[in-house]
């Protein structure tokens, strides 16, 4: 099934509406759909490299949006979104991440790791959904979603832009890896940068 979905994916990025069915799965990806917005993202732009900041803006905007409806299936839907969770077996996970919110303690966590969520290879649905079921603050949700889906569309956009094929090759092999490793090495520069103000600040 996903790699019917996939391959259908694939399919619509050369359709003469693709830039409409990019926004749309970029919608329902950062809620409950199983393909990322990529696998269309590189092929349109390398059809179209004219357009290469409109698309990344497209998914972008309309991944964020999404986001915001995976954060109202947990905020209202407790039931609904905690099945979508248990799909991907993040259940325990978020039981755990509950505990600490109730404690006082996690909210830097959680910060981080939406913003790996959004970038690297994790399941961004998963945590745009547990968003709402913990309660977190929306308007940050909202920030952190355009940062790091903004960052991550932006940089398949241009690098499909300036390699096309290099690039398209490059993503099949290593991809996840290195979008891992960028997103890791963000998030530790921003705890440095976090401790490094509250050094400043405590003095």
């Amino acid at each position: 099934m996903y790699k019917k979905l996939y391959l259908k994916s694939l399919e619509l990025a050369s359709h003469k509406k693709s830039e409409f069915y990019l926004a749309f799965v970029s919608f329902i990806e950062s809620s409950f759909f199983p393909i990322p917005p990529d696998v269309m993202i590189v092929p349109m732009v390398m059809a179209k490299k004219e357009k290469f900041i409109r698309i990344f803006l497209n998914a972008t905007i309309f991944s964020v949006l999404g986001g915001i409806l995976g954060y109202f299936i947990g905020f209202i839907f407790s039931d609904l979104a905690m099945t979508v969770v248990d799909f991907y077996n993040y259940e325990g996970k978020v039981n755990d991440l509950k505990s600490k919110l109730t404690e006082g303690s996690g909210i830097y966590i959680w910060l981080f790791t939406l913003f790996l969520a959004g970038f690297t290879p994790l399941p961004f649905k998963v945590f745009t959904i547990t968003s709402g079921l913990i309660g977190f603050n929306i308007l940050i949700f909202i920030l952190i979603s355009l940062m790091s889906r903004g960052l991550r569309f932006f940089i398949v956009s241009f690098l499909s832009y300036k390699f096309g094929d290099i690039f398209t090759e490059f993503m099949n092999k290593h991809g996840s890896k290195w979008f891992t490793i960028i997103g890791i090495s963000i998030v530790i520069i921003g705890i440095i940068f976090y401790f490094i103000l509250k050094f400043h600040a405590s003095i």
